[in-house]
């Protein structure tokens, strides 16, 4: 695997896989990764030529008082994980290759200022433009983006039709612990009774479905089991529990930690 820390570096190395008639997966990421990025690069893998894995904690889509300095960060990790997932390119640039100059050009999305864009204003600007330029660089291929992060989802899609980039993107099942928990590369910064507490929002989850599945279909009494089951761990705080008509989702405080997490409900 190449590792590669220059915007041009990767748009040649991408432009000449492509020449040579092959397939190329894009997986972007903060970096820290666990098994759910590793599921991520093992489907790219999968279905493409070679997949480009990129690491960079991008400042633009933290603000001022959110855990941008101590995100967790280790290349070397990440590199070892990334390789053995089967990536054939990873790209890790600084911020200043990322950002030579304070941007004044910068993508705005509209209409989601609620859940994530409600409790992080900026966050999906700072997370479109940093895809924008991604995408650029990485010219047409196939990107792969986890379903843990929905609203982000769904913020990179109408990103990639909307500013017409020539690039699939494919959504992922979340990966989750035996006991229910999302991957996330937060969960690290969870002491060991903060990880055990940390299960409630996948409980909250789970409680939503059964209402849904027993019947209920009013969206505030769904919302209501959601927040009751947080309520009861008196570890967590809940931010926002969510009824869409296909998804439920929840974000919480455990200790200093935010976790978010979602389900699809079918009923």
């Amino acid at each position: 695997m190449r590792v590669l820390d220059r915007g041009e570096q990767l748009r040649k190395e991408l432009d000449a896989a492509r020449a040579a008639g092959r397939r190329v997966g894009l997986v972007p990421t903060m970096g820290a990764l666990h098994e759910g990025h590793a599921s991520l690069i093992r489907r790219s893998a999968a279905e493409c030529d070679l997949t480009a894995v990129t690491v960079f904690v991008n400042p633009l889509q933290f603000g001022p008082s959110e855990d941008f300095a101590t995100y967790p960060r280790d290349l070397e990790a990440d590199v070892e994980v990334a390789g053995t997932a089967g990536a054939g390119v990873l790209f890790a640039p600084s911020a200043e290759e990322m950002y030579p100059q304070r941007p004044t050009v910068t993508v705005t999305v509209a209409g989601e200022d609620v859940m994530e864009g409600a409790a992080r204003p900026g966050h999906f600007d700072g997370v479109a433009t940093v895809v924008a330029k991604l995408f650029n660089l990485a010219g047409p291929c196939r990107a792969y983006f986890g379903e843990k992060d929905w609203q982000q989802l769904r913020v990179v899609r109408r990103l990639a039709a909307d500013l017409s980039f020539p690039v699939e993107v494919v959504a992922c099942p979340t990966v989750r612990e035996d006991d229910g928990l999302a991957l996330s590369s937060r969960n690290v910064r969870l002491s060991e009774e903060e990880r055990r507490a940390a299960t409630v929002l996948y409980r909250a989850l789970s409680a939503g479905v059964a209402a849904r599945l027993a019947g209920e279909r009013d969206p505030q009494t769904v919302r209501r089991i959601m927040a009751d089951t947080v309520a009861g761990e008196p570890l967590a705080a809940l931010d926002y529990a969510e009824v869409l008509p296909d998804r439920l989702l929840v974000a919480a405080r455990v200790g200093r930690v935010r976790l978010i997490d979602n389900t699809r409900v079918r009923v």
